[in-house]
């Protein structure tokens, strides 16, 4: 399948190329425009019990959008809701791909969309909750985020410390510890950090320029200033 993301420096979107009989699976409402050759479907992914475990665990979308080319080869533009980027990543086989909450937008044939469960700690103190997406099998996988996705690449034991609100997607057999900002809580409490997530190599974890949830909460504090 081609593919272009247009405008990447703002407000993306991709443009797909489909030729006739293959097909695109996407967020639910993120198809912007298509060719009267695509047909769009709503689909629930691995069966009712998958569906379920990603509404519910990790608070995606019950259903996707599947974008079939039936009556021949046609165009479709999809996006995101959110002000921030579109990166696509190539998986191999070799390995999975975790994707935190809201980052999974769309993927070729041939990529499965499942539920992984973290384990205690992770699950309370990363931001991401007890479960996140895995994103397996061969071909390409488009993130999206809230601001631009910047990849940083770790080699064999090097290490990186990041602010959970900041993480997007890394490896399925990379390995990370949650720890405080600071060395006692009341300093990574007054920092403005809390806890991070300290990621080791070798690997490539994409974070998001702009935290979601610090925007969440300046919008609620203006909302309230207006309303009294």
């Amino acid at each position: 399948m081609k593919y272009e993301i247009l405008y990447p420096e703002a407000f993306p979107v991709v443009e797909c190329y489909l030729e006739r009989g293959e097909s695109i699976k996407a967020e639910s409402d993120a198809m912007i425009a298509m060719s009267p050759t695509i047909d769009v479907e709503g689909r629930m992914d691995g069966g009712i019990l998958r569906g379920l475990a990603r509404k519910f665990l990790s608070g995606e979308s019950l259903f996707f959008q599947e974008l079939i080319a039936r009556r021949g080869a046609g165009k479709v533009i999809f996006g995101q809701s959110k002000i921030g980027g579109i990166l696509d990543v190539e998986l191999d086989g070799s390995y999975g791909l975790t994707i935190q909450k809201d980052g999974f937008l769309a993927s070729t044939q041939g990529i499965d969309i499942d539920t992984k469960m973290q384990n205690l700690t992770r699950g309370l103190l990363s931001g991401e909750g007890f479960f996140v997406l895995n994103a397996t099998g061969r071909g390409t996988i488009f993130i999206a985020s809230y601001g631009v996705i910047h990849p940083i690449n770790l080699d064999n034991g090097e290490e990186v410390i990041i602010d959970n609100g900041h993480l997007v997607a890394w490896p399925d057999y990379m390995d990370y510890k949650i720890e405080r900002a600071s060395n006692g809580w009341i300093s990574s409490l007054t920092s403005g950090e809390g806890v991070v997530c300290r990621f080791r190599g070798p690997g490539i974890v994409l974070i998001q320029t702009r935290n979601p949830n610090n925007f969440e909460q300046d919008l609620e504090r203006r909302i309230k200033s207006l309303i009294g």
